[in-house]
């Protein structure tokens, strides 16, 4: 649980994606000044909660909504605060979400020149007619040049793809997988396209506007995901994000490592170590009411609050077995005063969907395709 990073929430898109949930909203124009000096109050006041324990800073991480519509002065603003708030890691990684609609060589180099280190392009998909149908505002022309330019200005380049896409074959996913490899990059997130509510894609599925892979089907994707990137010499660290050795996303870990990181912005969560307890922060998704907190108040919390035992240890669990390093049992037992039940561990192993090795709780591959599953069992 070592390790302290910053989110950052940029809430603006230029267009909604009809499968996305995150909280992003469209907006015509927006004064980047006001929002970036309300992000700064927010980044004071988080640190003055923490006071005296103010850890090092480790990683920053822009999300969206769509950062790079952002622009490098306001980056620049925000990565410029952080350093005078906390002590920074001399190899601080400092990631930046870029859409490649809004992809530019002069825009990325001010980015780099900011400070921003590690690019994310979210790609999704490598042909114009999946592009569409995710209501994509780049093609894939757009999308590999894009890619190509992150990989001449930044020393580290990942890309998003989603795959199980209605009427995707198994062969078709395998040679957009080869193709994305070929690029080069060091990181890749592959997340299969799930339905999520009152969404577009919610009530057009719903309709029967479209089908996604059975249950069946869709195991077979992931496993065939598993088995190209592994030949690749990019397994998967967690169940959806796949690095080269050494090159996983620090700020991603520290997540699932259930580390300390603060969330500024609208909708942002954080889980911060104040005074020896573990609180737990979540802001206002709604922009403007955010903004109206942050100019009255100092912060947009809409909730925050001291984290009890029992939700630390299980929240914990949760992230660790996503992760293929698994759960630290001594660590963990270190940190709780507890441990999972071993006759439950010693039920799933025996189902070979856990395994221990060297003192580590990991899910198996096939644990890995019901993990929430396997974790209810653990936790409930």
């Amino acid at each position: 649980m070592s390790g302290f990073g910053l989110y950052v929430h940029w809430p603006f898109c230029a267009a909604k994606c009809p499968y996305c949930d995150f909280n992003s909203h469209v907006r015509t124009s927006f004064d980047e000044d006001g929002w970036t000096d309300a992000i700064l109050r927010e980044l004071s006041h988080v640190a003055q909660l923490q006071d005296a324990d103010r850890p090092i800073l480790e990683t920053i991480f822009f999300g969206g909504g769509t950062p790079s519509l952002m622009s490098a002065r306001a980056v620049g603003r925000i990565i410029d605060t952080a350093a005078l708030l906390w002590r920074r890691a001399n190899d601080v990684e400092i990631t930046l979400e870029a859409n490649p609609a809004s992809a530019d060589a002069a825009r990325f180099a001010d980015y780099a020149k900011a400070g921003v280190n590690r690019l994310s392009l979210g790609v999704q998909a490598l042909n114009d007619a999946d592009l569409r149908f995710l209501g994509r505002l780049h093609d894939a022309r757009e999308a590999k040049a894009a890619l190509a330019l992150g990989l001449r200005t930044f020393a580290r380049v990942s890309l998003d793809l989603i795959y199980a896409r209605p009427g995707q074959s198994l062969e078709a996913w395998r040679d957009e997988l080869t193709e994305a490899l070929s690029f080069g990059t060091e990181h890749l997130s592959l997340y299969q396209l799930t339905i999520e509510p009152k969404t577009p894609f919610a009530i057009l599925h719903h309709r029967g506007g479209f089908q996604v892979p059975d249950q069946e089907l869709a195991a077979t994707f992931y496993e065939t995901t598993q088995e190209v990137m592994d030949r690749a010499g990019l397994p998967a660290y967690e169940i959806s994000n796949h690095a080269r050795p050494g090159r996983a996303s620090r700020h991603n870990l520290l997540y699932w490592r259930y580390g300390s990181f603060a969330g500024v912005g609208p909708g942002a969560h954080g889980r911060l170590d104040v005074g020896g307890k573990r609180v737990a922060t979540v802001c206002e998704r709604l922009p403007e009411r955010w903004r109206e907190k942050v100019l009255r108040h100092g912060h947009g919390f809409a909730e925050i609050g001291e984290i009890d035992e029992r939700t630390g240890a299980r929240e914990h669990l949760l992230m660790n077995l996503r992760l293929t390093e698994g759960l630290d049992l001594t660590a963990y037992r270190a940190r709780w005063g507890t441990a999972p039940d071993p006759v439950r561990i010693e039920a799933l192993c025996a189902e070979e969907l856990l395994g221990v090795d060297s003192g580590r709780l990991c899910a198996t591959p096939r644990g890995m395709l019901v993990l929430n599953s396997v974790i209810a069992e653990l936790v409930d």
